[in-house]
């Protein structure tokens, strides 16, 4: 593996440090039990780990998976895995979600704001515009807004598909100045690390994107399989001059860390002239 220079990585975690602008994603397993329901202490500590952003005066956007996986723990049976089945449960799941965002946040004096999107709804100007000047008013007002995909009326030809290629997209029309994925895992490793003891974090991607790509698609299966598109979108908002990180969710005060300059995760070097 071709290591990224070392004051490459340096300059983009200082750049990530000083980010003024945040867009987090949670994927659902940083938000859901091992039988995929909710779990209310990852929400309340991914809570936290925001709060702490803007308590250092930084604008956060959140954007959430785990509507589905709510969804279950409200309708009491595991539904079938149908589209319209997890379209109707998404439904369910969305507002159970946002009730519990809501009093997490509550409890440090913060408002929040919902977002559903298509991607007709990024894609149409119109559309585009009235979403970006949106998000742009909400955090002049110190609201957090939480973004997801409207699952209800997306179909096949109007989906995103994933909310880290949501997230890559928010990060970019929104301006972010970092983009952080948390997951189960604290990285992107050199192979599956659930799989293989003998994995390695891969500290940077940068110039070196091209042979992590390789061993991404050739080691990612199951449920790693998940990183192929974190590692995608991290890689599209670093051509567009910003830094991604890709880190655990349960690591401690992990947006802390990111905020104080420390060495978490996977870090997405910029690929343009911004490093």
């Amino acid at each position: 593996m071709n290591a990224v220079a070392a004051e490459e990585v340096t300059r983009a975690r200082t750049l990530a440090a000083n980010a003024g602008r945040v867009v987090v994603k949670a994927g659902t397993n940083s938000l859901t039990n091992d039988a995929s329901k909710l779990d209310d202490g990852k929400l309340d500590k991914l809570v936290d780990d925001i709060a702490d952003l803007m308590a250092r005066d930084k604008e956060a956007v959140l954007v959430s998976s785990g509507a589905i996986g709510a969804g279950k723990g409200r309708v009491g049976f595991d539904p079938d895995d149908t589209v319209e089945e997890s379209q109707a449960v998404s439904t369910i799941g969305q507002s159970h979600l946002m009730r519990r965002y809501t009093e997490s946040f509550e409890r440090y004096g913060l408002t929040v704001a919902q977002i559903l999107v298509t991607d007709n709804d990024l894609e149409d100007p119109e559309r585009f515009t009235n979403f970006k000047n949106t998000i742009e008013t909400l955090l002049s007002w110190g609201v957090v807004p939480i973004i997801n995909e409207n699952d209800a009326v997306a179909t096949a030809e109007i989906r995103i598909g994933d909310n880290d290629m949501l997230s890559a997209s928010v990060s970019v029309a929104v301006g972010a100045d970092l983009l952080v994925t948390l997951t189960d895992v604290d990285g992107v490793y050199t192979s599956n690390p659930k799989d293989d003891s003998d994995a390695e974090l891969i500290d940077a991607v940068g110039r070196n994107y091209d042979e992590v790509e390789r061993i991404v698609e050739e080691t990612a299966s199951g449920s790693f399989g998940g990183i192929r598109t974190k590692v995608k979108g991290a890689r599209t908002v670093s051509e567009h001059g910003i830094p991604a990180i890709i880190a655990r969710s349960t690591r401690p005060d992990v947006l802390e860390a990111i905020a104080t300059e420390q060495s978490v995760g996977t870090i997405f070097v910029p690929v343009n002239d911004h490093v």
